[in-house]
């Protein structure tokens, strides 16, 4: 199997024919809409979804771009040189580097058996990791805080640089994503998005181990206490309380919170309660006063409100739905 994928990779795409055939420039065409700086548009290759997997053009240099959304170059044989915001890098088989949608990169023509994979990934599709592959309120809350630490999503260009060649899983991932980018089956979109999304959480371990610090630490634990403490008292919780818990001022609590979640202590508590309001409609009869109560809602119509201003609808309409599903 994979061997016939290594075969199909080696043959020339047409843009590789046409250099082959002398044309020298790249066709800037296929890459942005844009005629000055030189940035990559991710409506040129995604369309309505939120990756795609294409192989890296050989025989050319890349001259210098960025682009609007994260890009992973993926070694699947032989090597790549690049340079990143003027650093020389030199990725060798297996290894993989990460981009964000602010740096600027130049790439040197890769030869015949140098097969460097693209991966184009829009910065939505962090949103859709932890939407889709957590489960319950910590563990979404904590794999938003590491994808968050993982990807700075600011005005700041960076790369993560990742030497995995020897991780037999993220190699096994890898493979299992070039499976499907070649299948045309109705699913293989879906198993991409869920095979890279085990990919970006292997990528985050990977990025624990090398750079964990006491600091980071600390930092784990004390969003766990948080996240816990929000999932055994969400109906009456308050700052207060939890500061107290840490013996710390509110302030100090509300402030590392807002910097290590990008969210108050308010939308983490609203947050868990929603959670719970949509298994209450889900698995009970409640009446939606009861539900609200139950949740920590005093104010009904407030309660309606914030619901509607989180799913579109409102409890008794997601409620509907939900039963016609069933």
């Amino acid at each position: 199997m994979m061997e016939g994928i290594f075969k199909k990779l080696m043959e020339e795409t047409e843009e590789e024919r046409s250099i082959l055939r002398g044309n020298q420039s790249i066709n800037k065409a296929i890459y942005t809409n844009l005629t000055s700086d030189f940035v990559i548009q991710s409506e040129k290759f995604l369309k309505d979804d939120l990756i795609m997997i294409r192989k890296h053009p050989r025989y050319i240099d890349f001259p210098k771009h960025s682009h609007d959304y994260i890009e992973m170059n993926y070694v699947y044989h032989g090597e790549f040189f690049q340079k990143v915001a003027d650093q020389p890098i030199r990725l060798k088989k297996g290894e993989i580097l990460l981009l964000n949608q602010h740096i600027e990169h130049e790439l040197k023509a890769c030869k015949k058996e140098d097969i460097i994979i693209n991966f184009i990934i829009h910065p939505a599709f962090f949103d859709y990791i932890v939407t889709n592959l957590s489960t319950g309120f910590i563990q979404n809350q904590m794999l938003q805080f590491l994808v968050n630490s993982m990807f700075d999503f600011n005005q700041k260009g960076e790369f993560l640089y990742y030497p995995v060649s020897d991780s037999n899983r993220i190699q096994d991932i890898m493979n299992q994503l070039l499976l499907e980018m070649m299948n045309q089956s109705l699913l293989a979109k879906s198993k991409i998005k869920f095979l890279m999304g085990l990919l970006i959480i292997e990528l985050i371990e990977q990025k624990k181990n090398q750079t964990a610090t006491p600091i980071k630490n600390e930092q784990h634990s004390f969003l766990n206490d948080v996240f816990l403490y929000i999932e055994e008292n969400y109906r009456d919780a308050n700052l207060q309380s939890l500061a107290t818990k840490f013996n710390q001022n509110v302030y100090w609590v509300s402030r590392l919170i807002k910097q290590l979640t990008n969210q108050n202590f308010k939308d983490l508590v609203q947050e868990k309660r929603l959670l719970v309001t949509k298994n209450l409609l889900l698995y009970t009869d409640l009446s939606m006063q009861a539900i609200a109560e139950e949740v920590g809602y005093e104010n009904v119509s407030y309660f309606y409100r914030i619901f509607k201003q989180k799913y579109g609808m409102t409890p008794r309409a997601y409620k509907l739905e939900l039963m016609k599903t069933e």
